[in-house]
Order: C-alpha cells, then structure tokens, then sequence
C-alpha cells in the first residue's frame, strides 16, 4: 500500500469506524446469529424444520422488498439520521426476539431483525462507505470497513453458544438489545461527527463530475436505468448464490451438526477460521480491486465456495466442516468487498443507495428462499449432502456465467 493511499485512508478513519460498526452489529440479525437460537425456538413452540424455515422464509421475504424503497432513502436522508434509525431499530428488534412468545410474535421479531440487521445495518455500512471514500481508495476503504462482518462471525458463535447456556435465549437476546442501544448507538453517532463536510465535499465531486468538469468520471446510472442494463440482470443470477447457500447452510447448521455426528461447541470454532480466511479475503480483495478493478475479480471469486460445497457434501469428518468455513469465508470475504465497488465501478455513485438497495434487496430474497426450501427438502426426506452437492453444481454454472460476462473476453468491454 503506497504512501498516498495510507494517507487516503487515514483521512477517512471515521468513515470507515462507521462502515465497520455497523457492518458487525448487523450481526444480531444475521443467519450464523439467529440459527443457534432455532433449536430452542423450534421445540418451544413445536416447530419442524420446514416450518420454521418458513417462518423465517416470509420474515426474510418482507424484509427483502420492503429494502427496496427503504434502503433507497440513504440517497436523500441525512447519513446521520439514517445510521440512528437503523441502529435503534435492530436494538427494538433484538428486545422483541427476547420476548417471543409464540410463534405470530416470533414472525415479527424475525422480521425486525432480517431488515434493521441483515438488510439495513448491511446496506448502511457498504454504500456509505462506497459513496464517501476516494474513488483512488475505494476498494481498500470497502474491504477495511467490511471487516465488520468477519469479526461478528468470528466472535458472536462462540459468543451466543456460551450466552444461551449460562442464561438462556431470552436473556442472550436482550443482552444484545442492551449492547447495541447503550454502546453501538453513542460509538457510531461519535464516529459521524462533522460528516456534514463529508457531504458537501462528495455533493461538490459529484456535480463537478455530472458537469463534465472531469473527463474521465463515471456515467451516473439511475436505478431504472440499471434495471433495464442486460449485464446487471444477467451478474445477480450468479452474485446471489452465496446469499442463497451459504444462508441454507447457516440456517440448518444445527441439523448438519447433528447428521454428521459433530460436538456442536468444537464446530461453532470453525466460525474463527471462517472470520479469519474473509479478513484475509477481504483485505486482498480491495488491494486487487483498487489495482485492476472489481470485475475481474468478478471472475473468481465464487470458486472457493464451489470447491467448498464439494468437499462438505462427499465427507463426513469434521474437518470436511472447517474445510467448508474456511473456503466459504474467502468468498464471503471477497464478496463483502467486491459486491460494494462493483456497482459502483460499473454505474457511478451518485444513486448508489438506490442501486444497492435493489441489490441488497435481491440478496435478501435469496437467502430468504433456501431455509425454507431446504426445510422442506429435509422435511421430505432429502439428505444434506444431496442439498449441499446441488448448491455445488449452481456454483459452477454460476462461475462461468460471471467468466462470460466479466472478464476482458466478455460481457461490457473494459475501460
């Protein structure tokens, strides 16, 4: 990293404490998070595996389109506002699950965490990180704040598992209420102080770039724009696969522990392995994006979850498990970081909120569809493996869509 780009960044810092805070209280909302809550859930409440998926399925679902029209507000709202909203609302969200007490109250505590924690504390993190930080930097800047999201999957398993068996789920999830309104809401209004020159500087390079003051900027797509674009259609058929697998996986992670034979706390360390091989990814990702940009990074970064979902699905062992975390986090890694630049390399920054939303949108329909799918797969009899061997073969099909599209041979010519 050069000189210029230390310097870049350090200029940012509060930026990107911002990003990497919210990146990882959106943790609480997460699969890895909730699914060690499922067993406890589903017994108390006489859910089977489909049932719950489904519940789950219709939470994720709601939240996905309601993304929409929500996550585009970050565009015209006040990061400061916006950022508040989002973290208070995970906070009601994290109290509403620690007082569930059937299963309509556990629809709506579902709900609430998918889109303040999944959907909005995500998409906060990622666009405004990709909108405010030096286009020179761009990539470096995504990678640092998402940081965020490995270091919650790295700690909170190892974490909840504890909590949940010295106090219980209720108590483990008003904990979390408690931590996020008292210690991430103050930390990340901190982090925003003075963001109003932040602003004014990026409204100035925008206007100046839309102007034609510089040559060299970026078309400024809007979102209908997009839509209609044939590459973006074509790149979410493969970019929302790990939403869609590494979700199922996640989601009925209890299940797989329990066919395959494995001590539950031994496997819930493989989550650190997972943390660190998406730190490293994500790290190389936004050096490789910044030196040749993120669509022939596009290209690859699918294989380790491929080769992963390969190695999960034809052996027993536990270290079959730990294989499959720690190929799936250089590909969550690199997705975290690739799927924030991508965009906006491919259509500008100036309507990012509403193009990531859709996109954020779209990955939360995804991974809304494998729970209950694989529930009821599982439900019918279908072995983890089978599902897991098939998630493969989606894998492959999806590599090669993204080879067509993005690399130099293909798809939108470069430059």
């Amino acid at each position: 990293m050069t000189e210029s780009s230390v310097s870049l960044l350090r200029s940012e810092a509060k930026l990107l404490g911002f990003g990497f805070i919210m990146a990882l209280v959106s943790s609480a909302g997460q699969t890895f998070f909730i699914s060690w809550f499922s067993a406890e859930w589903r017994v108390a409440f006489d859910l089977g595996h489909g049932d719950f998926g489904s519940l789950y399925s219709a939470a994720t679902l709601t939240s996905g389109f309601l993304l929409i029209w929500v996550g585009g507000m970050i565009d015209r709202v006040d990061l400061r506002w916006f950022g508040a909203c989002v973290i208070v609302g995970l906070a009601v969200a994290a109290g509403m699950a620690a007082a569930v007490q059937g299963p309509l109250t556990l629809l709506v505590a579902l709900f609430l965490l998918r889109f303040f924690g999944q959907g909005l504390s995500s998409h906060t993190a990622v666009t405004a990180t990709a909108r405010y930080a030096d286009p020179r930097v761009r990539g470096k800047a995504v990678s640092i704040a998402t940081l965020g999201f490995p270091i919650g999957e790295g700690l909170c398993p190892i974490l909840v598992v504890a909590a949940i068996a010295a106090y219980g789920p209720s108590m483990t999830y008003g904990g979390t209420a408690l931590i996020i309104i008292a210690v991430v809401l103050p930390v990340g209004m901190g982090l925003l102080l003075g963001h109003g020159t932040r602003h004014a500087a990026f409204v100035d390079r925008t206007a100046r770039a839309n102007a034609g003051d510089q040559t060299d900027a970026p078309r400024q797509w809007t979102r209908a724009e997009v839509v209609r674009d044939r590459l973006f259609q074509l790149s979410l058929l493969a970019t929302m696969a790990p939403s869609f697998i590494v979700t199922g996986i996640f989601f009925h992670q209890v299940y797989l522990i329990g066919v395959k034979n494995w001590d539950m706390t031994v496997f819930a360390g493989a989550y650190v392995g997972f943390a660190i091989a998406q730190v490293s990814a994500s790290i190389l990702a936004g050096w490789f994006i910044d030196r040749y940009g993120a669509r022939r990074l596009a290209v690859v970064y699918l294989l380790p979850l491929c080769l992963g979902c390969f190695v999960l699905s034809s052996a027993d062992g536990l270290w079959a498990g730990f294989v499959f975390m720690v190929l799936g986090g250089l590909c969550s890694g690199a997705s975290g970081t690739l799927l924030g630049t991508l965009w906006a390399e491919l259509y500008g920054v100036a309507h990012l909120g509403a193009i990531r939303a859709l996109v954020s949108a779209f990955s939360v329909v995804a991974s809304a569809l494998s729970p209950a799918s694989m529930g009821w797969a599982i439900d019918a009899g279908v072995t983890i493996e089978t599902l897991v061997l098939l998630c493969g073969a989606y894998l492959v099909g999806a590599v090669g869509l993204m080879y067509r599209l993005h690399s130099p041979k293909g798809g939108r010519p470069f430059g």
